[in-house]
């Protein structure tokens, strides 16, 4: 049956089918019917705004049955398409999983969803807490999917759709496998929803998941619904980063670029202080600059963006700390963003949500201080906070009684906390190792939260004016909007056995060849590949070209090429003993030597201070550790007082006389320059400086070259008379040849690494008895159900009964040795241990651990590849034994020097992986397996239960 819809006249609609032909009206109308009857008509009924064209594509691709790679902007929409797919399975009458990268990701979807479908059809799983998980919608982080297939979970059972959001984060170095696993070893008739970040690479990515998933639609949309404006805040004035123009090509503000050329044209602090060399107008033009151009206070931009409208805010500050100290700046200030009535809203709110913690806990959590602002509309957002305080200033922040909130850069990774407005105070943050520039993805990152969706018209980017800016620099991370997606794909021991398990050890190594990091990896070697191609065709052109009427000239080239090698390799020979030479020369020189400094910016006569040699060698004066031998410190004739180095001294040196170096000598005083370095002049002035002779030639003796130059000679090739030419064309395919031999040397690195690396890991996991050919013995079985950075310690302590005997508190301090790392490396002093069992056992763990370090080492793992097992950190051992003993919040987090928000966490993860050892560890004749689910009992109480849903 056809239904014809009807046509409001009057409307757009209705002209447009008034001007069609009978026919083409009533293909319109069918074609209204058929969209009317599809899944995506209902599901857009649900919404009270129209969708975007890209989340009708993605849609319509998903009900015909394929899957979907949907690249967006931040805010765009992209989990339109993930609901879609939930809305598909409940249609069907099948089950659908929706995966996170974080557990606060999973929580929000969770309850988004609870809202649409009702909470008996939504469920969630996210490691540590398990709601409903029968449910045909089960919102989980994706570790949890990834161990449900290893497991091979009834849950599995009529599963149709997975999605997957931010799985960008296949890119993290750290985690990035486990999104890569899941694609890999989901059931065929599952359609995979994969929602990303915008990449450079999405069609790459896109052909991937052809490859490993079928007919997979890549829908890339670079559309920002809310248009995203650029500014530099300095002094008083915000400056547009970009400056209006027709073209696709933004300029840079050119007051912006006058601006960096002042800032560098200002003199330094040290310029400053010599200002009597200054003249007045420089002065007075740098105090008119210095008025208008500085880095505004965190309250003054608030108060600024309050002014001009742009709240709310999220700034983007790189440091815990400093986000803690920007709250307390603003209350300090005195500035109030909230009027009486949004105070005593903030305040139901914040007391509803905080019930359940224990009164005395509140003081020791800085409840009050982070209350008084809130209630001004003020809040701190990282990781370092309780879960509950972070999920109450999202709750404010979307509900628009927080107006302001300092966040680290982890706020940007998908939490939805859209605002009017994002600042970053500075584009360097700290990476792990060393202080670096953001990257583009990072800006895109941080500045896709600017602009909400139906609320805003613009959104707006700030970044604040900090000496030696580059407008260009900023510029160039505003304008490149995407990054290209990287995979981190590795092999660990817990993948190993369970792949084995399940597919033997052939089929295995077939399927980690199909993995995105390969897929790459090969796509690299087919550009190479190329080149090798286009090399080889030169060669024979090259060949072609040296060919001689005379005879071989390939090997008329190869004796010269070995005639030339030998003469470098000789005249090597003498440099590096004419530089030991001078080095054993300047070991002898002793304060007072009067020398000839023969090259180098400080040439000619000097006087010997100190010897500068390296620490340990120094006849009685204080030695410098000096990498590459002796740097004397000398006085020049010039009265300039320089370390030198060895490659001033390209020959020996020999001193030419010896002076006296008063004991009142000092080398900062102008005068005592002064008078030493004119007795220099009077001493030693008048004599001539000692001419080093040039050696004979090694050459001239060289038995080879000799052979080598008469085998030349006798050759028929060199008599030809095109000889150099042919020569010529000799040297450019014995260089390219070099050039393709190292292409073909890259293409054997990249080929087949992943499957490599697997031999590596089984061929050692064989060695312990974790497999036998394709059987996984009883260890490997213990090992398939552990997973962590640590797993095969993990193994190692079950097998050998380290944590035997061990009390519920004692096995939580060792077990935490497996999962918490330090944030920063500090070496000053060993961390507090528990005493008696639990530190022998510690003790034991980190014995263990170096027997297995030097297996990898033997096996060639290695640990800077991502695989392999790093040194437990006891860092965490004495705060986890405290609390699974029961001592008080206060008391712990005293002792353990840590925030709150990293304590919960911490013990979570410790919880996480006792469960784990609950589930491994032998039942018979073993106390682990009990006293591990005691450990959890003890460490699930107080701030650690309550912290959240997930």
């Amino acid at each position: 049956m056809i239904v014809l819809l009807s046509v409001r006249p009057g409307t757009l609609e209705s002209t447009m089918t008034q001007d069609l032909s009978p026919a083409e009206r009533y293909a319109a109308a069918r074609r209204r019917a058929a969209e009317q009857a599809t899944a995506l008509a209902g599901f857009r009924e649900m919404y009270d705004f129209g969708l975007d064209p890209f989340q009708i594509e993605a849609c319509q691709a998903l009900e015909a049955g394929k899957g979907v790679l949907v690249a967006a902007p931040t805010g765009s929409g992209k989990t339109i398409v993930g609901e879609f797919a939930v809305h598909l399975a409940l249609q069907q009458g099948k089950k659908c999983f929706y995966t996170t990268p974080i557990k606060a990701l999973s929580n929000q979807k969770y309850s988004d969803l609870c809202r649409r479908y009702g909470s008996d059809k939504v469920g969630l799983l996210t490691g540590d807490n398990s709601v409903n998980s029968d449910a045909p919608v089960v919102v989980m982080t994706t570790e949890v999917l990834r161990n449900m297939l290893y497991a091979g979970s009834q849950t599995l059972r009529g599963l149709g759709h997975v999605v997957m959001d931010e799985v960008h984060y296949l890119s993290d170095r750290f985690r990035g496998a486990v999104w890569e696993e899941v694609i890999i070893h989901l059931p065929e008739s599952v359609t995979l929803v994969s929602l990303s970040a915008t990449v450079s690479n999405a069609e790459e990515f896109g052909d991937w998941l052809d490859t490993v998933r079928g007919d997979t639609e890549v829908i890339v949309s670079e559309h920002r619904p809310v248009p995203l404006f650029q500014h530099v805040l300095a002094g008083r004035r915000m400056y547009d980063l970009f400056e209006e123009g027709d073209g696709h090509k933004k300029a840079v503000n050119p007051d912006l670029m006058r601006m960096a050329r002042t800032e560098a044209s200002r003199p330094s602090y040290q310029d400053r202080r010599r200002g009597r060399n200054m003249r007045e107008a420089d002065r007075e033009r740098e105090r008119r600059q210095r008025t208008r151009i500085w880095t505004p206070g965190r309250p003054e931009v608030i108060e600024r963006l309050d002014a001009e409208g742009l709240l709310p805010a999220i700034t983007f500050i790189f440091s815990r700390a400093a986000c803690e100290a920007a709250v307390q700046q603003c209350l300090y200030a005195g500035l109030r963003l909230n009027d009486e009535e949004a105070r005593e809203q903030v305040r139901a709110l914040v007391e509803e949500r905080t019930a359940a913690i224990p009164r005395e806990d509140l003081h020791v959590l800085g409840y009050y201080e982070w209350l008084e602002g809130l209630e001004r509309g003020i809040a701190a957002h990282h990781a370092g906070m309780l879960p509950t305080f972070k999920e109450v200033v999202e709750e404010l922040f979307v509900r628009g009684l927080v107006k302001a909130v300092f966040a680290t850069e982890t706020l940007a990774l998908g939490i939805n906390m859209p605002a009017r407005s994002v600042v970053l105070e500075k584009l360097v943050k700290w990476n792990g190792e060393q202080h670096a520039d953001i990257t583009p993805g990072e800006y895109t990152q941080l500045t896709g939260r600017a602009g909400r969706r139906g609320i805003d018209v613009e959104g707006h980017a700030v970044v604040l004016w900090q000496r030696a800016m580059n407008p260009e620099h900023l510029a160039g991370l505003a304008g490149t909007r995407t990054y290209p997606l990287r995979s981190s794909f590795k092999p660990s021991y817990n993948m190993a056995v369970n792949l084995v398990e399940q597919f033997g050890r052939h089929r295995s190594r077939e399927l980690l060849e199909t993995s995105f990091a390969q897929f790459q990896a090969d796509r690299s070697v087919v550009g190479i590949s190329r080149q090798v191609q286009r090399n080889e065709e030169g060669l024979s052109g090259y060949k072609e070209s040296m060919t001689c009427h005379l005879g071989d000239f390939t090997e008329y080239a190869r004796l010269r090429r070995e005639l030339k090698d030998r003469e470098n390799e000789l005249a090597r020979q003498g440099a590096t003993q004419r530089r030991a030479e001078a080095a054993v020369a300047l070991e002898k020189l002793k304060p007072g030597d009067v020398i000839h400094v023969p090259t180098g910016k400080f040439a000619g006569l000097a006087l010997v201070l100190d010897p500068g040699l390296p620490a340990g060698r120094s006849h009685g004066h204080r030695g410098f550790d000096h990498q590459d031998g002796p740097r004397p410190l000398v006085l020049t004739a010039e009265r300039q007082v320089k370390r030198l180095a060895a490659i001033d001294f390209p020959v020996p040196v020999e001193p030419l006389e010896r002076m006296r170096i008063p004991k009142s000598f000092n080398p900062r005083s102008p005068q005592s320059r002064r008078d030493l370095a004119s007795a220099l002049r009077t001493k030693a002035g008048h004599i001539p400086p000692d001419r080093h002779r040039k050696r004979r030639s090694q050459a001239v003796d060289d038995r080879e070259i000799a052979r080598l130059r008469t085998a030349l000679r006798a050759h028929p090739c060199h008599g030809c008379d095109d000889r150099e030419d042919h020569a010529r064309w000799a040297e450019r395919y014995h260089r390219l040849m070099r050039d393709t031999r190292q292409l073909e040397h890259r293409i054997e690195g990249r080929t087949n690494t992943i499957a490599r690396t697997f031999d590596r890991i089984v061929a050692l996991l064989t060695e312990l008895d974790y497999l036998r050919g394709d059987e996984v013995t009883e260890h490997g079985k213990r090992l398939a159900r552990l997973y962590g950075e640590l797993d095969l310690l993990a193994s190692e302590c079950l097998r050998e009964r380290v944590w035997e005997d061990l009390g519920p508190a004692e096995l939580a301090a060792c077990v935490s040795a497996l999962v918490y790392e330090a944030r920063a490396a500090d070496d000053a002093m060993a961390p507090k241990l528990p005493s008696g069992r639990a530190k022998a056992a510690l003790g034991e763990m980190v014995r263990i651990w170096g027997r297995l370090d030097a297996l990898e080492e033997d096996f060639r793992i290695s640990q800077t590849e991502g695989v392999g097992q790093r040194e437990p950190d006891l860092g965490f051992a004495w705060a986890a034994y405290m609390w699974a003993s029961g001592k008080g919040l206060d008391e712990v987090l005293r002792e353990a020097e840590m925030p709150a928000g990293d304590f919960v966490r911490w013990c979570k993860q410790v919880i996480d992986v006792l469960g784990q050892i609950a589930a491994a560890a032998p039942t018979e004749d073993s106390t682990v397996a009990k006293n591990a689910r005691k450990a959890v009992d003890g460490l699930l109480r107080g701030v650690v239960a309550y912290s959240s849903v997930g």
